[in-house]
Order: structure tokens, then sequence, then C-alpha cells
């Protein structure tokens, strides 16, 4: 094992015994390990993960952020009859009491116990699936109804105003970094096209017709973890981008990522379109929860949640190809631009599917 990552581990409250650890996920941000514990009594697994600076600028207010939601959800989850070891992130303290340490480099690590007997899948590939994702997430939003959102730090400054992604869009291309613009100008071409409506939600907010919550932001299905038995939803994961936000950010992101018939880096666009069965079935799941604290105007908000999440997703992934792909793993070239092209083509097939979008969330 790295003797880096084994200095590491020995900076954070452990129990004594032969440690191990290895590469876990595909995530596209963080370094993350599973590390197991062999003691006497037994096996332990924990998670330790590497926050990346260059996409979290302030990594202490992330792990701030995380502390103040996991403590608040153990006990939402104990008032309901929960069991808050499985049911939400563990932080593993230091000696200290702090929840993260840095190497010698400036990192910052941080660890988490492992919740056992449980599984996640990259892609949902039932309605039932996807609903079960739904609820989950649904369940994360009617949970933290009662913090104080405002209370919390933006982990990434914007990053859900879509205005301000359009804005930065224009920035990548005014730089164009990486000398990649006469490729995609019919991308910029329909980024601006529909600039006015990247407006919506934010002016909703300004307007004070829709309240501000505690958001997930990052609601693909591999950040749930299911019960390897029962199959439900037992925990949410994956909390770095835990802020302020708006409770269609959420519902569009899972839209965007589990109601496309194509991966998200597809690169045969004919592929691509908006799965209505899916779309309906992660509504239901999640208005079944969330469905409880909101109010009318957020839920008539969700199909324009859905298409501008993919909008933006879109033009980030497109402003990341024009700045040299520093944000987004990449695994081939030009793989950013195949993706924000899945995304714009999403797009158009939601335009295409709107009022059928906005009656599936009346109907619910």
């Amino acid at each position: 094992m790295n003797s880096n990552i084994l200095s590491i581990v020995r900076q954070f409250a452990i129990p004594e015994g032969e440690i191990s650890a290895k590469p876990y996920g595909n995530g596209h941000i963080n370094d993350t390990y599973c590390v197991t514990f062999r003691t006497a009594q037994g096996e332990m697994r924990l998670i330790l993960q590497k926050v990346n600076r260059y996409v979290f600028k302030h990594p202490e207010d992330v792990i701030d952020n995380i502390e103040k939601v996991t403590e608040y959800l153990r006990g939402v989850i104990e008032r309901e009859g929960g069991d808050p070891r499985r049911e939400t992130l563990t932080l593993i303290p230091t000696p200290e009491g702090k929840h993260f340490v840095r190497d010698e480099q400036g990192e910052v690590w941080r660890m988490y116990r492992f919740i056992e007997e449980t599984v996640s899948y990259d892609l949902p590939d039932t309605p039932a699936l996807f609903e079960l994702s739904g609820e989950a997430f649904g369940r994360f939003q009617r949970q933290m109804g009662g913090f104080p959102a405002e209370s919390l730090a933006e982990s990434i400054p914007d990053f859900h105003n879509t205005p301000a992604r359009y804005e930065q869009l224009m920035d990548a291309v005014r730089r164009n970094e990486a000398g990649r613009l006469d490729e995609v100008r019919a991308e910029l071409d329909f980024c601006t096209a529909r600039e006015k409506e990247t407006h919506a939600l934010v002016d909703a907010l300004g307007a004070g017709e829709i309240p501000l919550r505690v958001t997930h932001n990052d609601t693909k299905l591999n950040n749930v973890l299911l019960d390897a038995k029962t199959g439900r939803g037992v925990c949410v994961i994956d909390l770095d981008t835990v802020m302020p936000g708006l409770a269609a950010y959420d519902f569009g992101d899972s839209i965007r990522f589990g109601a496309n018939t194509a991966a998200e880096d597809e690169r045969d666009l004919s592929k691509v379109q908006l799965s209505l069965p899916m779309y309906e079935a992660f509504a239901r799941g999640f208005l079944s929860e969330a469905g409880r604290v909101m109010s009318r105007r957020e839920i008539e908000l969700l199909p324009m949640g859905a298409k501008l999440m993919t909008l933006e997703c879109g033009m980030r992934f497109l402003a990341d190809h024009l700045n040299g792909d520093k944000y987004f793993k990449v695994h081939r070239p030009g793989h950013n631009l195949d993706r924000a092209r899945t995304q714009f083509t999403l797009v158009r097939h939601m335009e295409e599917n709107w009022e059928k979008m906005l009656e599936i969330v009346r109907k619910l």
C-alpha cells in the first residue's frame, strides 16, 4: 500500500491492526479508497477520500457543511425510528476531534464509515429502480426541510445558478484556452438561443415564489445506497455539493441523468431521448416524499428544473472542453464535448415532449 495513504489513515481515530487500501468507485471528482482494518475481533471497512481542491476551493467549508447536515439528519432519522448509522454518512474524527487531515502537499482527506450490505448502480435500468432513487432524494429533501439552508456555505459558488453558468461558458469562449472554439460553433448557437430561459428558476427565487432549500446537487442514482436484501433506498451519499439551492435542482439533475435513454457521453446522438416512463417514475418517487414539504409553485417548476439542469450540465461540459478539460475527468480526446452534445440533444427531446412533462407532474 502507498506509504502516503497509510500515513493519512493513521491520523484518524481508528483501531490498531493490519491496514489495506485500494481505489474504490468511479467518481469524476475526488480520489476514493476503500480501507480495510483487520484486527483480532474481525474486519472493518471505511471510505477514505481526498477532496479535489481544484473543484472545491475551500475544502474546510465542504467538511463543515457535511458535519452540519449529517448531524441534523441523525436527529431526524432517530425521531422517525430509523438507524442513523446506516441512513446517513458518518464522518470519522481525528484524535483531536476534527473531521479531516492534511497531507504534506496540503491536500485535504476525510474518512467515512462504510455502510455494509448495500449496493449502488450507475444507471437505472427499470422505472421501479428509478422510482426508488426518487424516493431517496425526495426523503433527503423532506428530512432537511426544517434546516436553515442559509447557514450552509456554498461549496461551489453559483453551482446551479444557470445564468452564471452561461456567463462562465461565455468567458471560456472569450479565452479559448485550449484553442477548440472553431469546432463548437453549433453548440454555442444552441446555448445562445436559450439564454433568456436560463433565468427562470433564479428569477422565481428572487421574486419570492419559491423558497431556498438544502439541496444535494448531484442526484445521480449511484449516489443512493440501496439495501442489498430489500432493494429500498438506505442512504444518500456524496454530500460534497450539499448547499443552499432549489428543489428543482435535485429533481432536474436526476432526470437529465436517469431519464436519458443513452449514456451521459454517448456519441451516437440518435440513441439520446427522454424516457417519459422513467421521468414519471422518478417524479412519483420524489414527490411521494418531498411533495409533503414543497409548495405548489415549486412542484410546477420541476419540469423546468429538468430542462435547465440538462442545459446547464451541457454548458459546463462545453466550457470545460474549451478550458482544456480541467474540471471533469476525461478518458478520451473530446470526451467533454461528447458529453455536452448528449445533454443538448436531451434538451431538444424535452422541448419536443414539454406538454407531456408538465401533465405528468400535474397528474402526480
